[in-house]
């Protein structure tokens, strides 16, 4: 069958630390998190959204600024599921948020992610497009 694709387990020894998938950076003196998706699993894109959320939480309301990059990110139904809760919990902590990366996500999800969070995800080329956006004037 073409087109199928058959879940992956890795092993935990090979997984990135989520400390490669999560970054607290400063840009132009503006903290942003920056949740690093690309070329993950699902069983891994599952870890990274438990643990962002935990971390977004400990914010003060509407103050955190995040970048999302799902580039060659393989999101399936179960993880868009995820994806779709942890964006409802974090909207009142996430002043702004941008991605990059989506072409590998199926548009339906993306679009999905936006209606049932009520969010808006601006899409960028390049992490220091969306960084710049990111920390601008609103």
């Amino acid at each position: 069958m073409s087109g199928l694709r058959v879940p992956v387990e890795i092993p935990a020894s090979r997984m990135a630390p989520m400390e490669d998938r999560i970054h607290h950076i400063k840009h132009q003196g503006k903290p942003v998190i920056v949740i690093d998706f690309s070329h993950c699993e699902p069983n891994q894109l599952l870890a990274i959204v438990d643990e962002v959320q935990g971390q977004i939480a400990k914010h003060k309301s509407n103050s955190v600024l995040t970048l999302a990059d799902f580039t060659g990110a393989h999101v399936d139904k179960a993880v868009a599921a995820r994806i779709k809760e942890a964006l409802v919990f974090d909207r009142p902590y996430v002043k702004r948020s941008a991605w990059v990366g989506i072409e590998s996500l199926p548009k339906v999800f993306y679009e999905n992610f936006k209606t049932f969070s009520q969010r808006d995800f601006p899409v960028f080329s390049t992490r220091e497009e969306a960084l710049d956006w990111l920390v601008g004037e609103e």
